[in-house]
């Protein structure tokens, strides 16, 4: 073969190399919505819903603090006031599958004297138990209980809702609801019509409890039980919806 021809059919070859990667980039760039019509214009809207609910349970941690000279009489008073507790938390109606311990703990303790270095002067042991409470109108009455069987270190309460599937159900319909309306919004303002939903994205719901409570810090000396608030909470739904929009 002539160099000539060679040279011709080389240039073909190149000629046509880049015909189809121009082809190729072509199609790589231009990028459809599955599923949207040709004619159709892609509408894409953020839209939050929110459902409060007076919350039905409460959770909230006991525990008990001592302290003694040595580690094992340390555990031993310990031990001995924390069974106090726990029989408290089970007679004020508080069940076994809500009681669960979260930590026990010994830790020795220093004193500091200037120009020395610090020396063991005793220990400290903890038991701490988290328990969920479900009558909240006795929620007032468990924690005097704690106080008075020898919980010396209570924290909480925090409020929830023992479902809350359906009140995020509800969330999420006002979010859907709030989504259309802002579609036909839009649609209306350029002359159009919302044909259809193409894709629904849920984010993150988020609970946004809102209690209020209070709890005297001696409520073994008043003969009322400690006043509790619950207040209400608020769950929340976030949806990504895309419309297509058209004639």
């Amino acid at each position: 073969m002539s160099p000539t021809i060679l040279r011709t059919a080389a240039a073909a070859t190149l000629a046509i190399s880049l015909v189809l990667g121009s082809l190729a980039m072509t199609a790589s760039a231009q990028t459809t919505y599955p599923g949207a019509g040709s004619d159709g214009t892609l509408l894409s809207v953020s839209a939050r819903g929110e459902s409060s609910r007076a919350p039905d349970i409460a959770t909230a941690s006991a525990g008990v603090v001592t302290q003694a000279a040595d580690a094992s009489t340390a555990m031993r008073e310990n031990a001995a006031q924390m069974s106090r507790v726990m029989a408290a938390i089970r007679a004020a109606g508080v069940a076994e599958k809500d009681i669960q311990t979260s930590g026990i703990n010994i830790h020795p303790s220093y004193r500091h004297v200037e120009n020395e270095e610090p020396r063991i002067s005793g220990y400290n042991a903890s038991n701490t138990v988290n328990l969920t409470v479900r009558d909240i109108a006795k929620l007032g009455e468990v924690l005097d209980a704690l106080v008075a069987s020898g919980a010396n270190n209570v924290n909480g309460p925090s409020f929830g809702i023992d479902r809350p599937e359906v009140v995020y159900d509800e969330a999420r319909r006002k979010a859907l609801e709030q989504a259309r309306a802002r579609a036909d919004m839009y649609a209306k303002a350029l002359d159009l019509r919302v044909r259809r939903i193409v894709s629904i994205s849920e984010g993150g719901s988020i609970p946004q409890p809102r209690p209020m409570y209070a709890m005297r810090a001696m409520a073994a000396m008043d003969a009322e039980s400690t006043p509790v608030a619950p207040g209400e909470n608020t769950l929340e739904a976030n949806l990504e919806i895309v419309f297509e929009l058209g004639r």
